[in-house]
């Protein structure tokens, strides 16, 4: 099935030591709603607690992992194992994959169920990932913030507002130099899924 859009806009950012491209409209509009509502019932969403400082806490949003392989992805004081790609991933990877250039083996799955839930700062560089890996960030339902903010300057920020069919796509050495984060947020705001799909060898 052809997923996305023949004249999706694409916007380079322009962030030191980084390679970042942003599609805004990636996914064709009207199958967005679609795709999320499927998401939602085959994705096996769990919430896991992690370590912070010696103490645990739930996780502020619900994930999954899925892949090609049965290699795990270890996070946070986590290591997740993988499940089989659903219908519904495997064709969002193989779009992604064609925009990419690259072959995916892995999708950590998140949903943020309202503003309360979130991501804190973070880089994804797990040593799994290899070096300069590649991630690509796809995102269905509500419009979240997306900030950036350098590693060694943390006054250096950049902020994207991530709206559903858009992907995000991290190459080269971003992970080295930048940090990511979704923030909460006091507004009420409806569900979104965000897949990240990555490389494990």
């Amino acid at each position: 099935m052809h997923l996305f859009s023949d004249h999706s806009e694409t916007i380079n950012l322009e962030l030191p030591n980084a390679q970042v491209s942003y599609y805004p409209n990636l996914f064709r509009p009207y199958m967005t709603e679609n795709i999320f509502n499927k998401l939602i019932k085959e994705i096996a969403w769990q919430q896991d607690t992690i370590k912070v400082f010696g103490k645990d806490f739930l996780q502020p949003r619900l994930t999954a992992l899925y892949a090609s392989n049965t290699k795990p992805y270890s996070y946070s004081n986590i290591t997740m194992h993988p499940q089989v790609f659903t219908p519904t991933l495997a064709n969002i990877k193989q779009t992604i994959e064609q925009v990419a250039g690259t072959s995916f083996t892995t999708c950590l799955c998140n949903l943020y169920r309202n503003g309360k839930d979130s991501n804190g700062w973070h880089a994804d560089d797990e040593k799994e990932l290899g070096n300069n890996p590649i991630i690509a960030s796809v995102s269905f339902g509500a419009t979240r913030t997306f900030k950036f903010r350098s590693k060694a300057n943390h006054k250096l920020q950049h902020k994207l507002e991530l709206t559903s069919g858009s992907l995000l796509l991290m190459a080269g050495a971003t992970q080295h130099y930048w940090q990511h984060q979704i923030p909460k947020t006091t507004k009420t705001i409806a569900p979104r899924i965000n897949l990240t799909f990555r490389i494990i060898q």
